[in-house]
């Protein structure tokens, strides 16, 4: 009995480090694609990072495998075909995360990193707001928490002349579709098996890339000062490789890992920290400076993001 609890508690601060890691990561992301929109648009970025995310999940698919059955003593199989259900899932999944992704992107061009960490965290708290429309149970934290997040976006967002920043308001509609991209993916994943999860996310991404490439040279010249060079490709080579193989597919594993000896509410709140660590990757490495009007907007926002992933008990 003694060994057992010992081991549980083993697992809660394992999943605890991880998943704190997974935030870590997380965050400097943020300061990665802030930084890389000196040098190439937020189209091509995007599409190139989740084509990278989805290369480095099918190589840690197929060496998890590999480990697998070289332990088990059996030979690995042919890789089976995706079912029609997995790929429908991964193809939606995949315009959620598009529109969601490039939104970010995209507003990150206009805003800092910092503040850009923080308004996305407020998919947090739409997930159970649009979650009524699915008929969703809605406790009395998500209401509270919208009102401190509206309080947040305020003076996070809001300017003296009641106008809002244009690059602000599109991170607010990224994290729209964050949230909707959160619903789509809860509904496909839920019956399926690990092997089946991989392959839809794996999916997401590709279907999420190809998009993403494809309007490159239709909209990317509208947020870049010239025509693409190869030189810039290398100048945002480390952001890059960062955002798509650290970030996306190796932050994606260890999610995973995190969230298997972690309770959902906790893993949440743990993975939130993902604002608070963009905004300090924002200050030390991108010299971003808040006033203190935003920093009052970033701990309203932060206090609404743990507010509605309050685990509550029923009476």
């Amino acid at each position: 009995m003694a060994s057992e609890i010992q081991n549980n508690r083993h697992n809660v601060i394992k999943s605890t480090s991880v998943l704190t890691l997974t935030a870590l990561i997380w965050g400097m992301g943020f300061v990665a694609q802030r930084s890389a929109m000196e040098h190439v648009g937020p189209f091509f970025f995007n599409g190139m990072r989740t084509a990278l995310g989805a290369l480095t999940i099918v190589i840690v698919l197929l060496i998890s495998n590999l480990i697998e059955r070289k332990k088990n003593g059996v030979t690995a199989p042919k890789p089976s075909a995706l079912s029609p259900e997995v790929l429908k899932g991964g193809v939606l999944c995949g315009i959620a995360l598009f529109l969601a992704g490039n939104l970010q992107q995209v507003g990150l061009v206009f805003t800092a990193a910092g503040k850009a960490g923080f308004l996305t965290a407020l998919y947090i708290v739409l997930v159970p707001i649009l979650g009524i429309f699915l008929k969703h149970k809605t406790h009395w934290n998500t209401w509270g928490s919208v009102l401190i997040a509206a309080a947040g976006l305020y003076c996070l967002s809001i300017t003296e002349n009641f106008s809002i920043l244009i690059g602000d308001l599109v991170v607010i509609i990224g994290a729209f579709f964050w949230a909707c991209h959160i619903l789509v993916v809860d509904h496909y994943v839920a019956p399926l098996g690990h092997l089946d999860v991989m392959k839809l996310c794996i999916c997401q991404f590709v279907v999420a890339g190809l998009l993403g490439l494809l309007c490159w040279p239709l909209f990317d010249k509208y947020f870049t000062a010239g025509v693409f060079r190869l030189s810039d490709l290398i100048l945002v080579l480390p952001a890059l490789l960062y955002a798509g193989v650290v970030s996306t597919g190796a932050g994606f594993t260890l999610q995973a890992i995190g969230q298997r000896y972690a309770n959902p509410s906790a893993a949440s709140i743990i993975m939130s920290l993902e604002s608070v660590f963009s905004l300090i990757g924002g200050i030390l490495i991108l010299h971003e400076i808040l006033t203190g009007k935003e920093i009052l907007g970033c701990i309203l926002m932060f206090a609404a993001v743990l507010l509605a992933q309050l685990p509550l008990k029923r009476k």
